[in-house]
């Protein structure tokens, strides 16, 4: 039994996920392909997780959009499978287990996305709890159910049966080799137009997943969704959760990158090891291929070259998670400097401490320390035009003579004893590692 549920994320986990491509459909070959390029092009740069996303037991899943009441593949118990048309390996009952082993062969870690609760179509059935006297009528809360997503009850957690359900999923789910399990519709407050009256904030099931997963015996990341999490839950999802979104989804705009700056000022104070504020998936390159969000279709990515970097280099020294959401097989080589730029992705290993130092009408500068007493800073160009640009060493809180390393193009640019002084492209970023020389 693992009782410190930071271990399994010593770092923030990085990897990729199918949403921003495929919505609720990926199929089996899809995300083989994607595992595939990760272990050949990828793993070395430390991206590991390959996680499939929302809907994979429903047979006619085929966008971003979902399908009211929707058949669903499930078990005698309750627990949602595979669909076997989408995913061929899990006919014979073999569930994810042969996706698991194959990515484990990789030398990856495979996750899956799942909603909060029991399947409504479970309740109907009354199935019965695995290894109880319970059926899935008595620990369905028929009241608590997500506002977007038809699929699920909640679970009430004050109910006989409700610890006994969680545990047979994850149980199912440690059977197969899942490393990593996102899910949503709990961990935000939702509050319905005109009436202030919360929701749902799954306090009671993540307890209930921390309970089951412990008792699992299998090391599996606990990721939440959607965002914005409450800051006032920052300590209950510190204790139960290793990631939690602090943003509902993110997409390719720069006034979806502006929200994140405000965001990751609020939690920088709650980023440790195995605790991880997460900016949600990062949206470059080939998206969309069968999504349909916010009207939008399949296209490359809306932000620009300048806005991509000023992306990975808040995610980074923030210590956000990393999850990619594009299409990788057909990624181009500016798509590819951003995932293997090991300067700029190690801040999520060797740095800690981060935290905005400094924000004005036309500049945001975050700070953060190194392993060996380095420093990095993050300048942020937030207007729409190019600027010049100084911060003083004293606002910084240094003294004494650095030697300045860019890390994005890797070039060292001699010592500065006063203030770093750059020259920023419009929505871009300067990002520094200042080393003292005396």
């Amino acid at each position: 039994m693992n009782t410190n549920k930071n271990t399994c994320a010593p770092y923030p986990p990085m990897g990729w996920n199918s949403w921003d491509c495929y919505g609720a459909s990926v199929t089996e070959k899809e995300l083989m392909q994607n595992a595939d390029f990760v272990a050949e092009h990828l793993k070395a740069h430390g991206w590991e997780y390959i996680v499939c996303d929302i809907q994979w037991y429903e047979p006619t899943a085929d966008s971003s959009h979902y399908h009211a009441f929707a058949d669903l593949c499930m078990d005698e118990y309750g627990r949602l499978l595979p669909a076997v048309n989408r995913f061929p390996s899990a006919a014979g009952g073999k569930g994810f287990g042969p996706i698991a082993d194959y990515i484990h062969s990789k030398g990856l870690k495979f996750g899956i996305h799942i909603m909060r609760g029991i399947p409504r179509q479970a309740v109907f059935q009354n199935t019965p709890v695995k290894g109880t006297d319970y059926t899935a009528r008595q620990v369905a809360h028929p009241s608590s159910v997500c506002c977007w997503n038809t699929d699920m009850y909640g679970v009430d957690a004050a109910r006989p049966g409700a610890q006994a359900y969680y545990d047979s999923i994850i149980e199912l789910y440690a059977s197969w080799g899942v490393d990593f399990i996102k899910v949503d519709d709990i961990c935000v407050k939702y509050v319905q137009p005109g009436d202030e009256s919360v929701i749902s904030y799954g306090g009671d099931e993540i307890e209930l997943l921390r309970n089951a997963i412990d008792k699992s015996g299998r090391e599996i990341v606990l990721s939440l969704s959607p965002g914005p999490a409450m800051i006032e839950q920052a300590d209950h999802l510190r204790k139960n959760a290793n990631m939690w979104r602090i943003t509902n989804d993110l997409w390719d705009s720069w006034e979806n990158i502006m929200e994140m700056f405000t965001r990751c000022n609020t939690w920088s104070p709650y980023v440790s090891e195995g605790c991880y504020p997460d900016c949600d998936m990062i949206p470059i390159g080939h998206l969309s291929l069968r999504g349909c969000e916010h009207g939008l279709g399949e296209r490359q990515t809306r932000l620009s070259k300048e806005e991509q970097r000023t992306l990975f280099s808040l995610w980074c020294i923030f210590r956000s998670p990393l999850m990619l959401g594009c299409e990788l097989t057909d990624a181009d080589e500016w798509t590819m400097s951003l995932l293997t730029n090991d300067a700029v992705l190690g801040l999520t290993k060797h740095s800690h401490g981060a935290h905005q130092i400094l924000r004005t009408g036309d500049l945001i500068v975050w700070q953060s320390e190194g392993e060996q007493g380095g420093q990095y800073v993050a300048m942020f160009n937030i207007v729409g035009w190019p600027d010049d640009f100084s911060v003083s060493f004293s606002k910084l809180g240094l003294e004494g003579t650095y030697e300045v390393t860019d890390l994005w193009s890797g070039e060292k640019e001699g010592t500065q004893d006063q203030a770093l002084t750059a020259d920023i492209p419009a929505h871009g970023v300067k990002l520094v590692r200042l080393d003292r020389v005396e």
